[in-house]
C-alpha cells in the first residue's frame, strides 16, 4: 500500500505501527473513524482526559507569560489544582535530580517541528524546550499518568526516540542556525503524580545514529507493505483499550479504566491538537 504523498509521521503514528500494524492502517491510511469506547466507565475516562487537557493548557498559558495568580482562579478541580501547584514549583525552581534550573534558561513552550525523512516528513509537538546558559537543550514532556512508568519502558517508546532526533534535525532556530549536537540534548519526562521522580534520558551521537537507522527502516517497511500485510497484533492486551477492537474481532466490551496498565495509560496521555499544515518545514 502506497503512503499518501506528503504523509507526515509522528511518534504516535509510528508507535501505533509498532504496537499494531492493522491499527496504523485503519487510523492513518484508511482514516477510519470507529468510535468505540476505549474504557469503562466512559465518564471517568472523559474526566481523566479533560483534566490532562486542562493541565497542558494551563502550563502553556503560564509559560507564555500569564501570571500564576490569574490562572489559579479558574481551577475548580482539586486534582488539577494539586498538579498545577506542583508544576508551578517545578517550573519556578527546577529539579535538582534532573539538573534543571528553569529560572535562568530560555523557554520555548508548545513548539512544533517538522523535518523531511525520505520523501515523507517527521513531525513533533514539544511541551517545552529549554536552552541553558551552557547551550544544553532540555526537552521536557508533561505526563499525567496514574502509574509511574519504568525507565526501560519509556526508553523504547517512540516519543523518546523521535523527539531528540527531531530536535537535532530541525532545531537550528534555537542554536543560531547551527545543527544541535546530540550530546547537547537531554529529554525529561515530568509526572504530575510523581513530581519528584522525573525520568531523564541523555542523548548522544550513537543513539542518534541508531534512531536514524531505525526510523528509516521502519518507514521503508511501512512504505513497501501490501494492504494485507498490515496484520493485527499478537499482543491482545493492546486490544483491550483500542477503539477498533470490535472491528478486528478482539472483543466488543471496553476495558476497565482502573485496570489499564501503565503502557495504555501512557498511550492515553494527552496530545494537544495542532494543525501541522500551518507549520513550515525546516530543511536540513
Amino acid at each position: 500500500m502506497s503512503l499518501p504523498s506528503g504523509f507526515r509521521f509522528s511518534q504516535s503514528s509510528l508507535q501505533d505501527f509498532i504496537d499494531c500494524k492493522r491499527r496504523f492502517q485503519l487510523r492513518y491510511l484508511e482514516k477510519l473513524a470507529w468510535p468505540a469506547i476505549e474504557s469503562e466507565p466512559a465518564l471517568q475516562q472523559e474526566q481523566f482526559l479533560e483534566r490532562g487537557r486542562l493541565f497542558h493548557q494551563l502550563a502553556h498559558q503560564y509559560l507564555i507569560g500569564i501570571p500564576a495568580d490569574r490562572l489559579n482562579g479558574i481551577i475548580t478541580d482539586d486534582q488539577l489544582k494539586t498538579w498545577w501547584e506542583r508544576f508551578v514549583e517545578f517550573i519556578s525552581i527546577g529539579d535538582e535530580k534532573a539538573d534543571i534550573q528553569t529560572h535562568n534558561t530560555q523557554r520555548f513552550p508548545e513548539i512544533a517541528l517538522v523535518a523531511p525523512l525520505l520523501e515523507f516528513q517527521l513531525q513533533g509537538k514539544f511541551d517545552l524546550i529549554l536552552k541553558t546558559q551552557d547551550d544544553t537543550f532540555i526537552i521536557v514532556d508533561w505526563k499525567t499518568n496514574r502509574v509511574h512508568p519504568k525507565e526501560a519502558y519509556l526508553a523504547q517508546r517512540m516519543q523518546t526516540r523521535v523527539y531528540p532526533f527531531l530536535l537535532v534535525k530541525a532545531g537550528r532556530q534555537f542554536n543560531l542556525g547551527e545543527e544541535i549536537a546530540p550530546e547537547a540534548i537531554r529529554m525529561i519526562y515530568w509526572f504530575t503524580e510523581y513530581p519528584d521522580r522525573p525520568t531523564i534520558f541523555q542523548y548522544n551521537q550513537s543513539l542518534f545514529d541508531a534512531d536514524q537507522r531505525y526510523l528509516l527502516s521502519t518507514i521503508t517497511t511501512i512504505q513497501t507493505l501490501s494492504s494485507d500485510a498490515f496484520t493485527k497484533t499478537r499482543e491482545e492486551l493492546h486490544c483491550r483499550f483500542c477503539n477498533y477492537r470490535s472491528l478486528c474481532d478482539r472483543g466488543s466490551e471496553a476495558g476497565i479504566f482502573d485496570e489499564q496498565d501503565m503502557e495504555l495509560s501512557t498511550a492515553a496521555d494527552i496530545e494537544l491538537v495542532i494543525d501541522f499544515e500551518q507549520v513550515a518545514e525546516i530543511e536540513f
